[in-house]
């Protein structure tokens, strides 16, 4: 009986281990999409004043136009590469926060 006891206080502790391990995980993992989404965002300003000086200064309808036509291009392909790196970081934040639950379940017992 008291065997059972302290195998289930520490399956107790190893819970509370896991867990906080978890909250480390993934309040580390929301910093990190935190600052790469401000990051982001900064770029995209930084981008879109750049073209609004950009046709600001363009002589012609032509130029303008192309000067659009860059920055959409590029804000696109930035677009998409951005969210490809935070599906990335979001899947390694779910994966590092599981992480410690993993082992808790390959140590339980069968019963």
């Amino acid at each position: 009986m008291i065997q059972q006891f302290d195998q289930f206080q520490k399956f107790g502790q190893d819970n509370m281990d896991a867990a906080m391990k978890t909250f480390g995980a993934v309040t580390k993992g929301a910093q990190t999409i935190a600052v790469e989404a401000a990051e982001y965002a900064r770029k995209s300003f930084e981008q879109g004043t750049a073209t609004v000086e950009k046709l600001v200064g363009a002589k012609t309808l032509d130029k303008a136009v192309e000067i659009q036509t860059e920055f959409l291009k590029n804000s696109y392909e930035g677009f998409v590469a951005q969210t490809t790196k935070m599906g990335e970081l979001y899947a390694a934040v779910a994966k590092d926060a599981f992480r410690p639950f993993e082992t808790i379940v390959t140590k339980a017992p069968a019963k």
